[in-house]
């Protein structure tokens, strides 16, 4: 007897359709026979457009109508963006499922004449309706695009290619914008939709315009961004048993984490909070915090379980304390990273020192796609008039690989780059092509190496390269992620500690 098709309960907005669409899909091919059904149901938060939802009353402005058609019978599922649930489910519903996170940040796509009119030094006025990205944004954007422009967040709503529609309104119309924040998952979903039209209208939109990736260390996302949960009805065995098959457990962990942190702040949408956790190879969960308050923007925070402290007398050596020996060109730096700048599709620059002095805005921005390693190399090249579009945070390129990889940012692949390096550090970059531009000054460097110590912190390949000899079996080595630590296990280290930063590493030592 064929078993009658579930049916998923869905709000009417392109998003919502278009995941709910793919999760339909992938029940599907998960288990063969079953047919999957989408039922459109109209929500409060699609009624009410022309108000932020942190001013209206009450809350689950997209879940309750359909939630009342979950417990009704009416549908046997629903999927929603886990960010819109309240902390607290109604009684007789479920989580039966929460799949493989998208990117939980935050993008912000430009209007196309935006890097013309930082040149003129305009100010820019940036779509937002959500309190934490008007708490987060301004001040980042200000450090981060060319020219240091003045930044306003204005109110926004509507659905996504609404939003998007602002940015090509003509210049000088009351709806137009500089640019919108949206989250990179919800584009994510429309650009790889093939099922409600949504992919071609999102290409559209977007064909030709700048945008940013926001770093999760300046601008964490809301907890659960990214992620969707699939709802069921608690006594509903036969839904529970089909959602268990596309269950992620990491992302499960990671929700808990954050909506526990917004928990503690009471819930809401207008909270001014911001908590994402990902999972980084070699160092585990990373959890990003901040938030703002009566008495301002508070500093970020990043949070991370560290591994057992040393049980033994600890003789630390700071490999980040020691004097950097001086920085020689390389001859024809300039010229070189010039011409391959403008031949290649992207470019991934390893520190600010590795675009020549000499080079100008201009000639390093004929390559359309420029990421750095973190936020100070970010930072440093926007004063120099480089549009910048995202970083790898100070985890290293290869943290980066999933991201670049995605559909959506339509990034050509690794063997079309170029990094921009140091001479140190130019072998094992894979398929992507490396260009040295400087070297460190073969002189003796200022300061003693490890020695004796229990406990050494390496700063830089470099280090690894002229102290090697003093890498004694009885040291435990670490770094924090990316080429330091590549440098070290061809040193001869086959296990590093790899740590998020120095600062962690002193943390573990004082435990």
């Amino acid at each position: 007897m064929t078993q009658r098709p579930l049916r998923l309960g869905t709000r009417r907005s392109l998003l919502a359709r278009a995941q709910s669409s793919a999760l339909a899909r992938a029940l599907e091919r998960l288990h063969p026979g079953l047919q999957v059904e989408l039922v459109g149901i109209e929500t409060r938060g699609d009624r009410i457009l022309d108000t932020p939802l942190s001013r209206v009353d009450g809350k689950e402005f997209f879940t309750a109508e359909i939630d009342a058609a979950l417990l009704s019978g009416q549908v046997d599922l629903s999927v929603h963006s886990y960010k819109d649930l309240s902390l607290e489910l109604p009684d007789g519903l479920h989580i039966g499922a929460v799949p493989p996170r998208e990117n939980p940040r935050d993008i912000v796509v430009f209007a196309a004449d935006v890097p013309g009119r930082l040149s003129e030094g305009a100010p820019l006025r940036i779509g937002s309706s959500s309190p934490r990205r008007q708490a987060f944004v301004p001040s980042f954007l200000q450090r981060a695009l060319p020219g240091s422009p003045s930044v306003q967040l204005c109110e926004l709503r509507g659905n996504v290619d609404t939003r998007l529609r602002r940015l090509l309104e003509p210049r000088g119309a009351e709806r137009q914008l500089d640019g919108v924040v949206l989250a990179f998952a919800g584009l994510s979903r429309l650009w790889q939709d093939e099922t409600v039209g949504a992919a071609a209208v999102l290409r559209e939109l977007l064909a030709g315009l700048p945008r940013m990736i926001l770093p999760l260390t300046l601008c964490p996302a809301a907890p659960a961004q990214g992620a969707l949960a699939v709802e069921c009805r608690s006594n509903d065995e036969r839904t529970r048993a089909l959602l268990a098959a596309i269950d992620d457990a990491g992302t499960r962990a990671a929700i808990v984490a954050e909506r526990a942190l917004l928990a503690e702040r009471g819930g809401g949408c207008h909270q001014q909070f911001g908590a994402t956790q990902l999972h980084v190879d070699g160092i585990g969960a990373l959890l990003y915090v901040r938030e703002a308050g009566a008495d301002g923007l508070a500093a970020p925070e990043l949070r991370w379980k560290a591994p057992p402290p040393p049980n033994t007398p600890v003789r630390a050596w700071d490999g980040s304390e020691q004097k950097p020996p001086a920085i020689e060109s390389i001859d024809g730096a300039a010229a070189a990273c010039a011409q391959r700048l403008a031949a290649s599709g992207a470019a991934f620059i390893a520190h600010r020192r590795a675009l020549p002095a000499d080079l100008g805005a201009r000639e390093i921005n004929r390559c359309r796609h420029i990421w750095v390693s973190g936020t100070e190399s970010w930072f440093a090249l926007a004063a120099r008039g480089v549009w910048v579009e995202g970083c790898a945070e100070s985890l290293g390129f290869a943290s980066l690989r999933p991201m670049l990889a995605a559909p959506l940012l339509a990034l050509p692949p690794l063997q079309e780059w170029i990094a921009l390096t140091n001479e140190e550090g130019a072998a094992g970059w894979g398929e992507t092509p490396v260009l040295a531009t400087y070297r460190h000054a073969r002189t003796t460097a200022a300061g003693a190496g490890p020695g004796d110590a229990t406990q050494a912190w390496w700063h830089s390949g470099m280090q690894v390269e002229r102290w090697r000899g003093a890498l004694g079996a009885g040291c435990q080595h670490a770094c924090g992620p990316g080429k330091t630590a590549d440098a070290l296990r061809r040193a001869g280290v086959a296990a590093p500690m790899i740590f998020p930063s120095v600062h962690h590493w002193r943390d573990w030592l004082r435990t």
